[in-house]
Order: C-alpha cells, then sequence, then structure tokens
C-alpha cells in the first residue's frame, strides 16, 4: 500500500464517528455479532478480554461469542484501563438515553456493568485514552487537541492535532505519540507541542515495554520498534482484515481488533489465536 493510499484509509478512521446507533441497535444482546471496535482490553485482575465497540462494551463467552456486559449499549468511543483496573471510556449515549451528546470522561469501577461522569460531560468524545504514570492522556476528537490530566477531573489542554490514537512511553511521561495521515508524531514535553511526521504511517500503536512498541497500519501490517518508533521491524499482517483496535499488554501479548474478530498473541505478533467473533461492518 503507498503511503498516499495509506492516508486516505487513515483519514477516514480519522472522520468516522458516528453518535447514531440504529444501524447497530437491534439483535446484539448476549452471544449475538457485533461491530464497529473501538478498543480492547485484558482486564489484569481476572485476565478477561473486554472490548468497546459502537453499541456497549462486550466480553467473549465460553464459546468465544460476545456478550454484552451491563445493560448501557453506548457508543464507546476511546477506552482504556485506569487506576486499580477502573474503566475508562468516552464516547455517546445510546439512541433514546437522556444523556449529553457528548459522554466526557466515564469511569466505572465494576468492569463495565455501572458507569459514573467524571468530566466533561456534553464537552468531549475523547477518541483515544492512555492511563501512564498516573495520568490520563486522551485525545479529544471534538475539539481536536491531547488533554492531560492528573485526576480524570481537572484537564490541562496540550497541542492541537488531528490524530487516531496515542501512546505514551512506559518510561517518561513526557514522551507521547499520535498516529496522524500523514505519519507518527512525536512530543517529547508530555504533549504541548508535536514534531513532523514521519513514516511509517500507522493507524493504531500501544507501547507496554520501553523496548516495544506495537503499530498497525490501515491495512494491517504489524510492526515493531525497539528504540521508541525511531525504527522499525515486521511483523508480518494481522488476521481478520483491516485493524480496528490494537493493545499489548506486555512485550509479548497483543490484542488486536479488525473486521471479522478479536485476535491474540502471545508471541511478539507472529502468530494469532481468535478469542471472540465479530461480524459486520468496519468502523
Amino acid at each position: 500500500m503507498t503511503l498516499s493510499v495509506c492516508a486516505l484509509a487513515l483519514g477516514l478512521t480519522v472522520t468516522a464517528c458516528s453518535s447514531d446507533s440504529s444501524d447497530d441497535a437491534a439483535g446484539n444482546d448476549a452471544g449475538t455479532a457485533i461491530s464497529h471496535i473501538h478498543g480492547v482490553e485484558i482486564d489484569p485482575k481476572d485476565d478477561a478480554l473486554y472490548v468497546a465497540t459502537h453499541n456497549g462494551i462486550y466480553t467473549p463467552d465460553g464459546e468465544g461469542r460476545p456478550q454484552l456486559v451491563g445493560e448501557r449499549k453506548d457508543d464507546f468511543m476511546g477506552f482504556t484501563l485506569g487506576k486499580s483496573g477502573a474503566f475508562l471510556a468516552s464516547g455517546h449515549p445510546a439512541p433514546g438515553r437522556d444523556a449529553p451528546h457528548n459522554l466526557g470522561l466515564i469511569e466505572s469501577t465494576d468492569t463495565g456493568r455501572s458507569w459514573k461522569e467524571k468530566s466533561l460531560g456534553g464537552e468531549v468524545d475523547f477518541h483515544s485514552l492512555e492511563y501512564a504514570h498516573d495520568t490520563v492522556y486522551g485525545y479529544d476528537s471534538t475539539n481536536g487537541l491531547l488533554r492531560v490530566s492528573a485526576d480524570g477531573v481537572r484537564w490541562d489542554d496540550r497541542a492541537s492535532l488531528t490524530a487516531v490514537d496515542i501512546a505514551v512511553s512506559p518510561e517518561d511521561p513526557d514522551t507521547v505519540l499520535a498516529t496522524t495521515q500523514q505519519g507518527l508524531v512525536r512530543s517529547t514535553d508530555g504533549g504541548d507541542a508535536f514534531g513532523a511526521a514521519a513514516e511509517p504511517v500507522l493507524a493504531f500503536v500501544s507501547w507496554p515495554e520501553a523496548a516495544s512498541l506495537y503499530g498497525v497500519d490501515p491495512a494491517g501490517a504489524l510492526r515493531v520498534s525497539a528504540d521508541g518508533g525511531k525504527t522499525w521491524s515486521s511483523r508480518g499482517t494481522v488476521p481478520g482484515g483491516a485493524p480496528q483496535a490494537l493493545t499489548a499488554v506486555d512485550a509479548k501479548r497483543l490484542v488486536v481488533a479488525s473486521q471479522d474478530g478479536v485476535y491474540e498473541s502471545r508471541d511478539g505478533g507472529k502468530t494469532f489465536d481468535r478469542t471472540m467473533e465479530v461480524a459486520g461492518e468496519e468502523h
């Protein structure tokens, strides 16, 4: 895939965000197909997989079928694990639910069964959230800027940019990466400013350990960097079509959502096994 084609695909990912969940609201109870995945996480307390989608949080049942967690079928956009494993998310309410169009930052302390607003309700839709160094980093897609908070309540506004995903160095809280249409951009001052874009063009990035930065491009090509994104090595292509989300738990364990499923690797992306079925259109 050429750089221009990659940029086009990434551009579609940047702009695709609909608060109208009517096309997905029906027929998505426990054990049914889901689509439009926005985030994947492994809960360290029980090693369970949780998947944030266009219409709720899901976890696989014993046969790998998606099972709705709780009752809320909101459009969960940004999704990450915060302090003590609390779920942090953002997005839009399900059709007909009495809530602000933009949910701001919301939190669940019971693995997604119930949620409460922490901040910015009605103001912000975070499309990417990261928790590192006891700090929440969020890409505010509503206003096109990076925001940073020590408590999830009071926020500092940082640089303006158009991004899909962000990652924070596990060693340095001031080193922040963001994926853009032009390529990967880097900040070394906590997100106050970002440098020029550099190849490769990536859709999603995840940085669990200093020498293990993972990235996947819009076509599904998986790469890993041992030097914080200065150079990259190829790890082949993730299964299932175009990627929708990426989380690296550690240097070897990866979870990738693609068009037909959620896949897990235990060997740094060399091989994958499908852990949850997915069917539907790509987000």
